[in-house]
Order: C-alpha cells, then sequence, then structure tokens
C-alpha cells in the first residue's frame, strides 16, 4: 500500500488557513448584522475651530477669501528688509604667505572668508575691521576690508 503524500505538517497548515478563512467570513457576518460597516459612520467632519465631529459642517459660517492672497512658501531674499551693508568684525585667521583669512562677523558671529585682493591696509590676527559680504565661489567673502 502507498502511503499518503500529505505529511502532518502540511494537513496542519491547511487545517489553519481553512480556520482563518472561516473566522474571516463569521467576522463580516457579524459586522452585517450589527451594522458597523456603514459609510456614514465613517465619515467625520472637521468644524471652523479645527475639531472632529459627526455633524456635516454649518456653511453659514464659510469664509470667501481671495485665492491670489494666499502667499505659499518663503519670501526671497531681496523682499526682506535690507541688511546693513558695512559691518564690523576681528580678524580670527590670516596667512600672509598664502594671502587669505577669515573674519568673525561681530553681530551674526559667522567667519566670513577674506582674500588679500579684496584689502585696503594690510591686516594682522586680532585687528578690528569694518567689511561688506558678497557671494563668493565657496560661500561668503568680505570685500572692501577696511582696518578700524
Amino acid at each position: 500500500m502507498a502511503r499518503s503524500q500529505e505529511t502532518f505538517s502540511k494537513k496542519e497548515i491547511q487545517n489553519k488557513k481553512e480556520k482563518k478563512r472561516k473566522d474571516k467570513e463569521k467576522k463580516m457576518l457579524e459586522r452585517k448584522e450589527n451594522g458597523k460597516a456603514s459609510f456614514e459612520d465613517m465619515i467625520v467632519y472637521i468644524d471652523e475651530n479645527g475639531n472632529q465631529t459627526t455633524t456635516p459642517p454649518d456653511h453659514s459660517k464659510r469664509l470667501e477669501f481671495n485665492a491670489e492672497d494666499i502667499v505659499i512658501g518663503v519670501p526671497k531674499r531681496e523682499d526682506l528688509e535690507p541688511e546693513d551693508k558695512v559691518r564690523k568684525g576681528v580678524v580670527t585667521f590670516f596667512n600672509e604667505s598664502k594671502g587669505y583669512g577669515f573674519i568673525k562677523d561681530s553681530t551674526s558671529g559667522d567667519s566670513v572668508f577674506v582674500h588679500v585682493n579684496q584689502m585696503s591696509e594690510t591686516i594682522v590676527e586680532g585687528n578690528r575691521v569694518s567689511f561688506e559680504v558678497e557671494k563668493g565661489q565657496r560661500g561668503p567673502t568680505a570685500v572692501r576690508v577696511k582696518k578700524d
């Protein structure tokens, strides 16, 4: 006599799948009987204060506005208040042989690159200077640097 091709574990897996399918059908029938599956019960409205409610909103409280008045995004840098062009700071590092250094801005505390071509006078570390900032190749660059 030939043995059955089904092993105990295969039978067990089939039984589990069948039980799961029957449980799912049973739950679906229970939901239909209880009436919990209606779409209207699932709808939630948001009132004028931002709270969730089950009642539809009152259209008499509706606000009208012009779509062109809505600003989306961040204003451009030019639209903001103009900054003071001349800044003051202290030279934190300067290499005379290579011709560059850094100035620490006294108001913002940022470190700004400075090149020897942008200076009217020679400077050394610790000097107080006034300068203007322009966008350079790798970030902000100090231009028109003068000793104070």
